[in-house]
């Protein structure tokens, strides 16, 4: 999953940005409200943090403009405001959700999640498929009742496209969604991830539709 860290006090998103890390996300970090902003436009996120007091253009008006143009990305506030009025305001904007500083890591990771899996549409925070189930709070695969382990691309793959399942993801969106800004990206990585977890979880798990992309079927056979 990618995630898009808008703030600009330079030791908290250093750390967000490390915690976010070794949750599994990818992570692009911008310090100011118009950098946000253009991410937003240029790039697919699976959800945003965004701090509300930014230099050039608030958190706010970061949101209330991507809003404005339909933008239905999954949106975090961070702010110290934490009278009533600041978060009705945030929430009414457009915001899904809104944490106060200081908070726990563990605290935001878990916001995240939930924000993705209504993102989806599933209400389970476990996801289902056949004799596989993905736990994302977890970070815990089992088949048939018994764990398998994966690495953090892995799982992070796996879960995307289980998340998908029914739609063909191409090379391009499976790179970006797993790799932020500056990441070393090797050309074949994308291909050696899906035969580890073709090696790890059966060779029909994962379709590959030549010139296309790469699916997981769902589970009634449909694509």
């Amino acid at each position: 999953m990618r995630i898009l860290l808008i703030e600009d006090d330079e030791l908290l998103g250093d750390g967000i940005e490390a915690g976010l890390k070794q949750a599994g996300y990818a992570v692009d970090w911008v310090r100011d409200g118009m950098a946000g902003e253009l991410a937003l436009i240029n790039e697919h996120y699976d959800a945003a943090v965004v701090d509300i007091n930014l230099p050039r253009q608030s958190g706010l008006e970061v949101l209330k403009k991507r809003r404005a143009q339909q933008d239905a990305t999954p949106i975090l506030l961070l702010t110290a405001r934490d009278s009533v009025h600041d978060r009705v305001t945030g929430l009414d904007s457009g915001a899904d959700d809104y944490l106060i500083k200081p908070f726990a890591l563990a605290e935001l990771t878990a916001r995240l999640r939930a924000l993705t899996r209504r993102g989806s549409g599933r209400s389970n925070p476990t996801i289902v498929h056949g004799t596989l189930t993905l736990d994302p709070a977890a970070h815990q695969v089992h088949q048939d009742g018994c764990e398998v382990a994966l690495s953090p691309r892995e799982f992070s793959l796996l879960e995307l496209m289980l998340e998908k399942r029914g739609h063909v993801l191409s090379k391009a969106q499976l790179e970006s969604a797993l790799y932020g800004w500056g990441e070393e990206v090797e050309s074949n990585s994308v291909e050696v991830h899906i035969h580890h977890l073709r090696r790890k979880l059966g060779s029909e798990l994962i379709r590959t539709l030549r010139g296309v992309g790469y699916m997981i079927p769902r589970p009634d056979g449909g694509r």
